[in-house]
């Protein structure tokens, strides 16, 4: 009886270590001391960008900024391994039934929004239904009120059984509304608005967030972005 009841008690505190070990070795990858150095404004950009209305940057949830997973099953798709800590835990109901969400936030995604909040209007607009987007803002938003316009599923167009995005619900002025998704699907109406980051599931040693920031950085001094951006996607088309 003692060797098993020690076996369960052995076993039990190397589960407990193991995760606390896993959860904090994510933490210090994904908060990898790669930064984006962010400079002073100068009196001259200073002067620019009071002559420019401020933009607006429409971010996307799942894959882009964070990765979940569901006890409740349903379509297989790439994912986290199951041991792997989640960052936090959203528990809601939908359709009368609790769902249990084991959420993972991209690395650098708060450097990331700490950085363009000062830049940009943020707004949300994700595919995911209400119940389950507003929970996610709520958690990285952290009560800044950084993430206060929020747009879900309920706001998206179904086209060809996919939801799509229409940007000028967001904002009338298109030559200041700039996109950041990993799904061209959502933007596919606004291609010339839209800044494509791809995918991101597991990889803690992503830095896609990072990476993006310096055009985020010199689009905010432009007139407007749709010159800049659809100059940039046939470069890039050319170099494919």
């Amino acid at each position: 009886m003692f060797p098993k009841a020690f076996w369960n008690f052995f076993s039990a505190t190397w589960s407990f270590l193991l995760y606390f070990f896993r959860k904090n070795v994510r933490k210090l990858i994904a908060h990898q001391t790669i930064r984006y150095e962010v400079m002073p404004v100068t009196p001259i950009s200073r002067l620019r960008l009071g002559q420019l209305k401020k933009k607006v940057l429409v971010l996307d949830l799942d894959e882009t900024l964070i990765h979940s997973r569901h006890d409740s099953g349903g379509i297989i798709r790439p994912t986290v391994k199951p041991d792997t800590p989640p960052d936090f835990v959203l528990k809601v109901v939908i359709d009368r039934h609790p769902v249990k969400f084991f959420v993972h936030k991209r690395p650098h995604v708060d450097f990331f929004l700490s950085v363009v909040c000062q830049w940009y209007e943020l707004v949300v607009f994700t595919a995911s239904m209400e119940i389950y987007g507003s929970a996610v803002c709520d958690r990285l938003d952290k009560n800044k009120g950084i993430l206060k316009r929020r747009y879900y599923r309920q706001h998206c167009k179904v086209d060809t059984g996919s939801f799509t995005k229409d940007l000028s619900f967001v904002h009338a002025d298109l030559s200041s509304i700039i996109i950041l998704d990993n799904s061209p699907g959502a933007y596919k109406g606004f291609p010339e608005n839209a800044v494509p980051i791809r995918s991101w599931f597991a990889d803690p040693f992503d830095t896609a967030l990072l990476n993006v920031l310096p055009m985020l950085d010199a689009l905010r001094y432009c007139n407007d972005v749709r010159n800049i951006l659809h100059r940039n996607r046939v470069q890039h088309l050319q170099w494919q």
